[in-house]
């Protein structure tokens, strides 16, 4: 029933939340998807035929929260299983549900709350709420659990100054039956209460205080334990809970060693010091008893007289297991409900006590009227009713000694009360003094945060510049990379060329070998052609008896002798014709060996025709030099 009770909170945030138009209805498809994330989020098997069929598309338009109930209540709570899911999981649906519609995180960062502190708060106030729809959170459990956390900071809040908060609160909301949550979390964003804690201090003391009421952790730190086999000290985070006491490696409960069952058969002992552990107890369970030792006296005496029970933390949870009860804070919730119910009662009463007083005191008045009457009425029959009055007279000197004492006290309260108002006045301007420290403190926090405020703007500029230049560094590197490839495919194209200019290179020292060849062939022929010259110089001394007989055939060759022309001398014609040939053949020889020394490949048809001519050198040259000799000297033969 109690488990119902807190699913059926949370469920009815996410309804409200789905609830825009805040009619009390909601469409039929959001409760659909509301429905599958419940029966996931539970675990329950999904039944997909009574989902359709329930939320099926008729002419009824939305339904309600009275419509969506039976069918919550039927398919979905009646089928949890405690134990089968995990609860904070199905919470964490519910609230991003509803977070997303009220509440609102300063965009500033002026809020003191994360989104998880803000949900643990929230589902502490889900904890401590009462029964009744819309939720709220009564005074008392509020300055409860605003104690919690400022006792787990290790502050301290006068009684006073929580009724003062709690009261502006209150005017604030316009409601003095309690806080709803959205005021609750809002109680702590604006950081009225915290005395300027920090985020960090703030957010360890909800964790210690969200694992202590809604998980159930009675008491958790470091103790050494002592091991069963090896009989060794080995420190561990130590976790207790109403039903286990467990132990892990280190204080972030990822790795768990093991868990010590209680029950109400298990009993704590005090150990005297030995072996060098000093202050030692043991745990002692039906199968096995569990050595511990703590590092100092005060941790075993917190460890040993834990609050709120006067007994040991675990004793107060083999009580617990005696008992039947699972959970510690819930029984002090319904303890502290039980009180305020007692309280209301005894108010109730005391307001009847009062107004039947004032009904008393009514009647007094109307009896005294009523007297005065009668004493009129006396009066006229004075003679009449003499006994009577006299009767009346005693009645009334009774009824006039009684007022006067109930006017003694009332004098009396009137003087009690009107010290009670002097020391509230006192308190009053007390309180207007600490509110003015207040207000000059949130004054200078607010400098201070606007200050580290201006310092995150500054470093999210710097952050901004810094990775400006990492994308220029970036493009820069891009820029190296494509030259360093452009370079390699150069530097690849080079030697490509290169073999090319050395293939080349080679083919042309090839070429220069056989022009050098070619040319040492043509100094041969040179040399061979100046000695067939002389010979044939020798010859034509030798045959200048036959003169005649050269120029007919040399004229017949060349054009016809006219008549008038003079023949030259043999002497003359001779010693003008060896001079231009020589120096055609230089010339010649001279070209060829230019054309050798560029490198051509093949030696070229005019060298190999200068060569023929210089092999037969007898006949060429004198033929050429006929018409010269003709013309130098074309005197007639006789």
């Amino acid at each position: 029933m109690a488990l119902r009770k807190e699913l059926l909170k949370s469920v009815w945030y996410a309804f409200t939340a789905l609830d825009v138009e805040k009619s009390g209805k909601v469409s039929k498809s959001q409760l659909k998807v509301l429905s599958h994330n419940l029966y996931t989020v539970l675990h329950i098997p999904h039944d997909p035929v009574a989902l359709e069929e329930h939320f099926r598309d008729d002419d009824d338009g939305p339904v309600s929260s009275q419509g969506y109930m039976p069918y919550l209540n039927k398919y979905i709570l009646d089928k949890v299983e405690e134990g089968a899911f995990v609860k904070e999981h199905f919470d964490e649906l519910c609230w991003t549900l509803t977070a997303k519609k009220n509440y609102q995180v300063d965009s500033n960062g002026n809020s003191m709350l994360s989104n998880q502190d803000a949900f643990r708060l929230w589902c502490l106030f889900n904890f401590l709420s009462e029964d009744k729809y819309p939720l709220i959170m009564v005074p008392d459990e509020v300055e409860y659990l605003l104690k919690k956390v400022l006792s787990s900071m290790s502050l301290e809040v006068g009684l006073g100054e929580l009724e003062e908060l709690l009261a502006q609160e209150a005017q604030a909301a316009q409601s003095t039956s309690g806080l709803s949550v959205w005021q609750f979390l809002e109680l702590f964003n604006s950081g009225r209460c915290l005395r300027g804690v920090g985020r960090d201090t703030l957010s360890m003391a909800i964790h210690e205080v969200y694992q202590e009421l809604i998980q159930d952790v009675l008491k958790q730190g470091y103790l050494w334990k002592r091991g069963h086999l090896r009989r060794n000290w080995a420190e561990r985070w130590f976790q207790l809970q109403p039903s286990c006491l467990c132990y892990f490696g280190s204080e972030e409960c990822k790795e768990k060693r093991g868990t010590i069952l209680l029950d109400a058969q298990c009993c704590v002992e005090v150990l005297p010091d030995r072996e060098g552990k000093r202050c030692m107890f043991c745990v002692k369970t039906a199968s096995r008893t569990y050595e511990m030792s703590a590092s100092d006296t005060r941790q075993r005496q917190e460890w040993t007289a834990a609050p709120p029970a006067p007994s040991a933390a675990i004793q107060t949870a083999i009580r617990l297991q005696a008992e039947g009860k699972m959970s510690l804070h819930k029984d002090l919730k319904q303890k502290r409900r039980e009180q305020r119910e007692q309280r209301e009662r005894r108010r109730a009463a005391k307001e009847e006590e009062v107004l039947r007083l004032q009904q008393l005191q009514e009647e007094k008045e109307r009896k005294l009227q009523e007297l005065e009457l009668l004493q009129e009425a006396q009066r006229q029959a004075e003679r009449l009713l003499q006994e009577e009055e006299e009767r009346r007279r005693s009645q009334h000197r009774e009824l006039q000694q009684a007022l006067e004492g109930q006017l003694r006290e009332a004098e009396q309260a009137r003087a009690s009360m009107q010290a009670e108002m002097e020391l509230k006045k006192e308190e009053a301007a007390r309180q207007r003094q600490r509110i003015e420290e207040l207000e000059e403190m949130q004054q200078r926090l607010q400098e201070a945060l606007q200050l580290e405020v201006k310092a995150r703007q500054d470093e999210e500029a710097v952050r901004l510049a810094q990775t400006r230049l990492l994308e220029e560094e970036e493009e820069k590197l891009k820029q190296l990379l494509q030259l360093k490839e452009e370079q390699e495919r150069y530097i690849e194209r080079a030697q490509q060329e290169k073999q090319e200019l050395q293939q080349e290179m080679a083919l042309q020292s090839r070429s220069l070998q056989q022009a050098q060849q070619q040319l040492e062939e043509v100094r041969q022929n040179r040399q061979r052609a100046d000695e067939d010259v002389e010979a044939a110089q020798r010859k034509l001394r030798q045959a200048s008896t036959n003169v005649k007989h050269w120029n007919v055939q040399m004229n017949r060759l060349m054009h016809p002798i006219e008549p008038g022309d003079k023949r030259p001398t043999t002497s003359s014609s001779f010693t003008g014709f060896q001079a231009p040939q020589l120096a055609r053949r230089d010339s010649s020889l001279k070209r060829l060996t230019h054309r050798g020394s560029h490198g051509s490949k093949t030696p070229s048809p005019s060298s190999s025709e200068q060569q023929k001519s210089l092999n037969c050198g007898e006949e060429a040259p004198i033929s050429a030099s006929a018409p010269q000799e003709d013309k130098v000297d074309p005197a007639p033969e006789n």
